[in-house]
């Protein structure tokens, strides 16, 4: 999926980056342009894998439901299987939250946001985006938001 749309990208001189060079040999760097054509085309890559991997275990978890049945015979197990079950879907449901969010950061590429805290307008660190990619904020405004978010739940 993510291969197809991912084969090429095109540079600000108009040349092209392959999708296989970005994922296997591009690391972003501070000594380049912050959110240049290469790093966007990078981050671009690095979501709609990602995007892919949870899709790819979603429909795993589909097949293996289908296929599974929780009938049982004895009732420890079956609770124990129901335990199980409960806890991948919450694990699904988690992921598709995220998978929200994946495509809001890929929204933001379009737009040309991406990369920059929504709440400063700073650049949101490379290392950061490399760990977290779906990052809106900077460390220091997620830890601020944190905070306010931890205060006004006290109240």
């Amino acid at each position: 999926m993510a291969t197809a749309l991912t084969d090429d990208w095109r540079t600000a001189s108009g040349g092209l980056l392959a999708a296989n060079d970005l994922r296997e040999e591009y690391r972003p760097s501070a000594d380049e342009e912050f959110m240049s054509a290469r790093q966007l085309a990078y981050f671009r890559i690095k979501l709609l894998d990602w995007k892919e991997a949870i899709l790819r275990e979603a429909q795993g978890t589909l097949l293996q439901l289908a296929s599974d049945s929780l009938r049982e015979p004895d009732l420890t197990d079956r609770a124990s299987s129901e335990t199980d079950w409960s806890i991948e879907l919450r694990t699904r449901d988690r992921q598709r939250k995220l998978i929200n969010k994946i495509d809001a950061a890929l929204r933001r590429i379009d737009e040309g946001e991406y990369g920059w805290c929504e709440v400063t307008g700073e650049p949101i660190s490379l290392a950061r985006l490399e760990a977290r990619p779906i990052a809106t904020m900077t460390v220091e405004a997620q830890e601020k938001h944190e905070r306010n978010e931890r205060v006004s739940r006290d109240d």
